[in-house]
């Protein structure tokens, strides 16, 4: 692709299998596709950017139909590679009380995991003007891991803006696999999203906000942002100040895939020229809109929508 691109993302892509019940009483199920760099490719895409998405797709039932979703979304697909194999699924439904969502993933071995540096291009990357992955990406794989290192370390020599999140959850792999493999890229990186429940622990093993975005300060990143529930809003740390953004709905109808949204959110604004803090606030009013339906991708707002209310919050 001749066209520079505004933000690359490297992951997985899965199918989202999801339903408002509980599996046992489900008659059916919705289709869609999911994946935490896959849905922060699109929500900025959706705003707008010119995104790129680096990874491996399985031959099996599902290519033609993720292969087409992305072409009619606009997504450059140029460096995602067929390999025999499945694209991994996950299924989310109600807990059997119906008080709370659960998730079920089939991952092991999918395509996504044969990622490694033979997929990492270096002039794709330098193509791009922000490079984006995540914990998620790297746990598919010690191949994986690889070629998200060396995207990072491509992207830095070349004075490409950087930007991860852990998103670690204890379902995939431990928090000492973690840590090691976020201290692997530290130094690369130049902005990043915590949040403050599950990820502080993994860079700093602290929960303290103000803590962890000087240790991070410290290490050379320039911009941090740290998702608090309880403060129920986000803190963002950038050229020595902190400040504060809140959540936009607290109305929430199926939060997953928000945390991934707002990051795109974010990207897509920093991309075009937004300060840290107004690029949370639209960030924010991504991840409001997109939780007020069920699905990852599949409820990530347009652009128009997204605009409207930020214009509003501006005039």
């Amino acid at each position: 692709m001749d066209e520079k691109l505004d933000i690359i993302t490297i992951g997985e892509s899965l199918i989202e299998l999801s339903s408002s019940e509980n599996l046992t009483t489900a008659k059916s199920l919705d289709k869609y596709y999911g994946g935490d760099t896959l849905t922060t490719a699109i929500a900025a895409l959706r705003l707008g950017s010119k995104v790129g998405f680096i990874s491996r797709i399985g031959m099996d039932c599902f290519r033609n139909y993720l292969l087409e979703s992305w072409q009619n979304e606009g997504l450059d697909i140029s460096h995602v590679k067929p390999v025999q194999g499945v694209n991994g699924l996950y299924l989310v439904s109600k807990t059997e009380d119906c008080l709370s969502k659960e998730f079920t993933f089939y991952r092991k071995k999918s395509a996504a995991t044969n990622l490694s540096i033979e997929d990492i291009s270096p002039d794709y990357i330098k193509n791009t003007s922000i490079l984006y992955s995540t914990g998620i990406t790297q746990s598919l794989s010690i191949s994986a891991r690889e070629a998200v290192k060396e995207a990072f370390k491509i992207a830095k020599e070349n004075n490409i803006t950087t930007a991860y999140d852990p998103n670690y959850t204890s379902k995939i792999w431990s928090e000492d696999e973690a840590k090691e493999a976020f201290n692997e890229i530290i130094d690369y990186l130049d902005i990043i999203f915590l949040n403050v429940k599950y990820d502080s622990k993994i860079v700093i093993d602290s929960a303290s906000i103000d803590n962890t975005i000087k240790y991070l300060w410290d290490k050379g990143l320039s911009t941090v942002i740290i998702k608090s529930s309880i403060e129920k809003g986000y803190y963002v740390g950038y050229q020595g100040q902190v400040e504060f953004v809140n959540f936009i709905n607290e109305d929430v109808i199926d939060d997953t895939g928000a945390g991934d949204a707002f990051n795109g959110g974010v990207l897509h604004a920093l991309h075009n020229g937004m300060s840290p803090y107004k690029a949370a606030s639209l960030g924010a009013i991504v991840a409001g809109l997109q939780i007020k339906n069920y699905g990852a991708v599949k409820s990530i707002p347009s652009k128009e929508e997204v605009y409207k209310i930020f214009k509003g919050q501006n005039d």
